[in-house]
């Protein structure tokens, strides 16, 4: 049940640790069925050969599949970390294998059928996507509440998000694309690479779930799900399960199958997870954000109080699912390069792709279970 009897979208979100407020009624449209998505993968079917790529990149590949099947590795890197270990351990036990996150024979053998799908792609960049404006963020919450909205710093930024991945790996995946000034020293911070419109560039494999407009009832949260790359076919969640020692948050389908895993940040030692079962009183897509000062114990109360803009680089991210624990919410974050190695207020915290994902999968109906 959503709070107020409203299936409208929660209009206005705060943090004491992750503190919402009162669900507030938000116009909803129909998105128009017109939205594509020109930059979205088309995978090979069975047996055919995909994209031809420029040097093999294995790890990459699993994770990429990996992410289709729902087992979410986080930031796609290429790389063997704790994401990529917790979507490892989910694949296996959903699919009956040991259960060791390390891609063992047996895990590798499974993977192999879709050994066709290809760990990059290239990409032309569409006019509209570039399109700004793009800014670096003041710090102060005050500066922020007087801008329109909480925005990509950079369309490096925006680019690495919509690819499930960082600036660093789209320079590294194209190296001729992000030329440093001559003369510029090794230690200093690395400028933004220059992209445009026209260009193509060489990206993860992301973004091949299917995309119906029709079925999402708010044309701005169409959008954002096209420039994330997420589709609007996900599975149901009957339940899901928050595990704070091990950071992950599982989905589990009607037949109480594991349908999807995301590493996650369940809180700190000052603002923990609030153990037990809850339910889904909402969900706010793009949400505003109250910010008050005096609820946080690391910042200053001389911070005062301000209502910040919605946007991707906003506290919460894209998208907040409202929790019957009062205050307590699952939501997105500016910083998806953090997710499961940095702290948060208490609440539950994915990259902003993965928290888009999984707003498509909960409902009201949605059990919800925070474990030790």
């Amino acid at each position: 049940m959503f709070r107020h009897a409203t299936v409208a979208a929660l209009a206005l979100v705060s943090l004491a640790a992750c503190q919402s407020e009162q669900p507030q009624p938000a116009a909803s449209e129909k998105a128009s069925s017109a939205v594509i998505d020109p930059m979205a993968s088309r995978d090979p079917a069975p047996g055919e050969p995909g994209e031809k790529e420029d040097v093999a990149r294995p790890v990459m590949q699993a994770q990429v599949v990996l992410e289709r099947l729902g087992f979410a590795p986080g930031v796609i890197d290429g790389k063997e970390g704790l994401s990529t270990r917790n979507a490892l351990e989910g694949y296996q036990q959903a699919n009956g294998l040991p259960v060791t996150g390390k891609f063992d024979p047996a895990t590798m053998t499974s993977l192999g059928r879709w050994s066709n799908i290809p760990a990059t792609r290239v990409v032309t960049i569409p006019e509209d996507f570039a399109r700004g404006p793009f800014a670096p963020l003041p710090k102060d919450p005050a500066a922020q509440a007087k801008l329109p909205t909480l925005g990509y710093a950079s369309f490096e930024e925006k680019l690495a998000e919509r690819f499930h991945t960082t600036p660093e790996v789209l320079r590294a995946l194209n190296a001729a694309a992000a030329p440093q000034p001559t003369g510029a020293s090794q230690a200093a911070e690395p400028s933004p690479a220059i992209y445009a419109a026209g260009q193509k560039l060489r990206v993860p494999n992301v973004g091949a779930d299917s995309f119906d407009a029709a079925t999402v009832e708010n044309k701005e949260w169409a959008a954002t799900l096209v420039s994330l790359g997420v589709g609007t076919s996900q599975p149901k969640a009957t339940r899901i399960v928050v595990s704070k020692r091990a950071g992950t948050l599982k989905v589990f389908d009607e037949a109480d199958k594991l349908v999807a895993l995301f590493t996650v940040t369940t809180g700190s030692a000052k603002d923990p997870l609030p153990l037990g079962d809850w339910k889904i009183n909402g969900k706010s897509y793009n949400p505003q954000f109250s910010y008050d000062a005096s609820l946080f114990w690391d910042v200053p109360d001389s911070k005062g109080e301000h209502l910040l803009p919605p946007g991707p680089n906003g506290p919460v991210g894209v998208v907040w699912i409202d929790l019957s624990k009062e205050h307590y919410g699952i939501h997105g974050t500016p910083e998806p390069q953090t997710i499961g190695r940095a702290e948060s207020h208490g609440c539950v915290r994915l990259t902003n792709w993965d928290a888009a994902r999984l707003a498509q999968m909960v409902s009201g109906s949605t059990k919800v279970s925070f474990v030790s």
